[in-house]
């Protein structure tokens, strides 16, 4: 057994990497050549011998190194590895402060924000800073009961915001998702059942014209709207096109071909992951030949500039999200039709009206549908098939402000 005057009298030869002092039960103190001394345990796993670091001498004495010892021993027993247990505790204390919610949250946004649209990151972070972190960010995570959370949510639907509130609850879900594999406690995710608690939310749904007859009524509105070239254009094409309100009122004079009658929209526009923009095909959309003739006399009038629809105050940016909205209240349809409605009620009428294969209505949508074997398709690949079908649409459009198919007579 040593004593601490043989510890601290220990030496190292110069010419050995180190020497061993025992103490009993597998406990030594190795001294460096340098002069540093240090307790360790020996211990044997499946027949091979190992150690485990204790502790500096003269930090921890010989008596403090003997009760580590029979601290490891007793787990060992147990049947607990106490060299991975001191492993996990390790790694337990290198995790951000105080394991509070916030910090969780925030160590999970940075990992998934680099995924990320912009908006999507910037939505997501205001609905922790403004809707969870007042309440219940400080409160450490393993803590927080499913009460204080329903709470919290509640306050946001008290002011009317039942989408922020499903939204929220699904941020909230994801984090606990997140921090749950590594908790110290063994315990269940506590957002479990409390959509059932939250007043009920279907998700959103953008006004859409899907009867025929109505439909015929907005477009002879929209025929006869006085409004200036620029704003009367955009009104016209967006039923015609049906894509994205923000897609079209960015469109750019570069992006067109209007001798291929092709529009071709860079990924980095679309409505996609940052990987899947930077990475991914650009959408082309095919034009009618009644938006051609659109685009062909605007074209004097913007033509010079980048944006195909430029604001007033600025031409080097687009006109607002709110315009073309702004003139479908003018004509009187605003609370029945949106302009990103145009996206349902074409979808439907495509189908139910002109018996269009839903696919190419979807490639045209620029929607992601999964093929037979599991990859997203081309959105290329019914490009000859989607050229007919929005002549059609638009076709079928005038046929409807029309209110009738008008038949020529031949003349005498």
């Amino acid at each position: 057994m040593l004593t601490d005057a043989q510890c601290r009298n220990a030496t190292c030869p110069p010419d050995k990497k180190r020497a061993r002092l025992t103490d009993g039960e597998g406990l030594y103190l190795e001294v460096s050549p340098a002069g540093s001394k240090r307790w360790f345990w020996k211990t044997y796993q499946d027949g091979k011998e190992g150690r485990m670091a204790l502790g500096s001498y003269p930090k921890m004495g010989v008596k403090e190194a003997r009760m580590a010892r029979s601290a490891a021993k007793a787990k060992k027993a147990d049947g607990v590895n106490p060299v991975q247990a001191r492993k996990l505790e390790k790694l337990k204390n290198t995790r951000i402060s105080g394991d509070t919610f916030k910090a969780i949250a925030l160590e999970w946004y940075a990992k998934q924000v680099p995924q990320w649209s912009d908006h999507h990151a910037k939505r997501v972070k205001a609905q922790l800073e403004k809707d969870l972190f007042p309440w219940i960010g400080e409160r450490p995570i393993a803590s927080i009961h499913a009460l204080e959370l329903l709470e919290a949510l509640k306050r946001i639907e008290a002011r009317g915001a039942l989408e922020t509130a499903d939204r929220t609850l699904t941020v909230a879900k994801q984090v606990w998702d997140y921090w749950l594999p590594t908790a110290d406690v063994q315990q269940r995710n506590i957002t479990e059942g409390l959509k059932a608690r939250l007043t009920p939310y279907s998700g959103k749904n953008f006004a859409a014209i899907l009867d025929p007859k109505r439909m015929g009524e907005l477009m002879r509105a929209i025929h006869a709207y006085q409004g200036g070239a620029i704003v009367r254009t955009a009104l016209r094409l967006t039923p015609y096109l049906y894509q994205r309100p923000g897609n079209m009122r960015m469109m750019e004079w570069v992006e067109l071909d209007l001798d291929a009658a092709l529009w071709t929209i860079p990924s980095q526009k679309m409505k996609r992951t940052k990987e899947e923009k930077a990475k991914g095909q650009p959408h082309v959309v095919p034009l009618p030949t009644q938006a051609v003739q659109l685009l062909r006399d605007l074209h004097p009038l913007t033509g010079h500039g980048q944006y195909v629809f430029p604001g007033e105050r600025s031409h080097d940016r687009p006109i607002s999200d709110n315009t073309v909205r702004s003139a479908l209240y003018s004509l009187g349809f605003g609370n029945e039709q949106k302009p990103h409605g145009f996206r349902a009620s074409a979808r439907t009428m495509l189908v139910d009206e002109l018996n269009m294969d839903w696919q190419v209505i979807e490639a045209n949508l620029a929607h992601s549908v999964k093929d037979a074997n599991g990859t997203s398709y081309n959105r290329t690949k019914y490009l000859a098939q989607r050229f007919q079908m929005i002549q059609t649409w638009a076709d079928y459009l005038d046929k409807l402000a029309r209110g009738a198919d008008v038949i020529a007579f031949k003349t005498a």
